[in-house]
């Protein structure tokens, strides 16, 4: 199959390896042509994912006219601010109408809107939009370490005949027909990996990062199911296990940026020196926004963005979180 990957960030390169090291023909797109000279030079990408040789049938392109050729699926992976942007993209170029799958993972900043529903808004004709989700770093994926993820769409049969055609030994591919369960399972984690790391930072101990998961996942299920998705979807990859991942695994960005704010450093240094986009940051307003909309308690969205807005510290997060009222769960 000819894959064109949109984005090469650290995700967009690791899937774009992937893909070529199993029979794709992959053309690796952005829109940087500098980046593009220096991807094209390299053979790798030495600031998003070093180490690891870019395989003979994975392509770089400045020109994206020129990666869509013959393109019979786009996987956009920038960050959830340039999905819009990349959707006209296709949309001006004539490509409308090629499968797409949406691997960020947020809440579109302003309008609320799911990955999927971004790209459907653009593209109303293209009757092939999902998402590909799940607990899969980057860095491990460039290495072949085994994962398994989730691939949904509203269109159940395309999503039968997809996973067969990309599923390998090293990437296991779920089929599911539940795009808003796994859609909002892989944005609201990255909130939940944030208050983990920020518990972690302060030293709370295994027990609290516990309660913050297993807590995390009943918002997560809440917001999820009041948008209309399964219940079920989040026991599963996209949900629970993206969970577990994220909240536990030293590679998450968004664990990091929860670190470094229980270490006293402001938003914007935390940040800056991650260098990478941490998608739980910018989700966190419009998840909030969404559980108001839906009338869904969330505590830990709460006070999270209390947080980010300077109306709380680190520790009265985590103290008022466990000084919440009794309940039944």
């Amino acid at each position: 199959m000819k894959i064109t990957v949109m984005g090469a960030g650290s995700w967009g390169t690791a899937l774009a390896i992937h893909f070529a090291q199993h029979n794709h023909e992959v053309a690796l797109w952005t829109r940087n042509a500098e980046q593009v000279q220096t991807l094209q030079a390299d053979r790798e990408n030495k600031y998003g994912l070093p180490g690891f040789p870019f395989p003979a049938s994975l392509s770089v392109h400045a020109d994206l006219g020129e990666a869509l050729q013959d393109s019979e699926l786009v996987l956009i992976s920038t960050s959830v601010a340039g999905l819009r942007s990349s959707s006209e993209l296709l949309k001006a170029l004539g490509a409308g109408d090629v499968p797409v799958l949406a691997t960020c993972k947020g809440f579109e900043q302003d309008t609320g809107l799911l990955t999927f529903q971004v790209v459907k808004e653009v593209l109303p004709e293209n009757k092939k939009i999902g998402v590909l989700s799940g607990p899969c770093f980057a860095l491990e994926l460039a290495k072949q370490l085994p994962c398994a993820v989730a691939v949904a769409s509203e269109n159940k049969e395309w999503i039968e005949e997809l996973v067969p055609q990309l599923n390998n030994n090293v990437m296991r591919l779920y089929g599911s027909n539940d795009v808003i369960g796994v859609s909002v399972g892989g944005a609201v984690k990255n909130i939940m990996a944030i208050a983990t790391g920020l518990s972690d930072g302060l030293e709370y101990g295994l027990n609290a990062r516990a309660a913050l998961v297993t807590r995390g996942l009943a918002e997560i299920t809440r917001l999820a199911t009041a948008m209309g998705a399964q219940p079920k979807t989040m026991m599963g990859l996209a949900g629970i296990g993206d969970l577990i991942l994220t909240c536990t695994g030293a590679l998450s960005r968004n664990y990091r940026v929860g670190l470094g704010l229980a270490e006293g450093k402001e938003l914007h240094q935390v940040l800056l020196e991650i260098g990478h986009v941490s998608e739980g940051v910018s989700t966190i307003e419009e998840v909030f926004n969404s559980a108001c909309k839906y009338q869904i308690d969330m505590p830990i969205t709460q006070t999270l963005l209390q947080l980010i807005r300077k109306e709380m510290t680190p520790q009265q997060v985590v103290e008022r979180l466990m000084e919440r009222s009794a309940r039944f769960e």
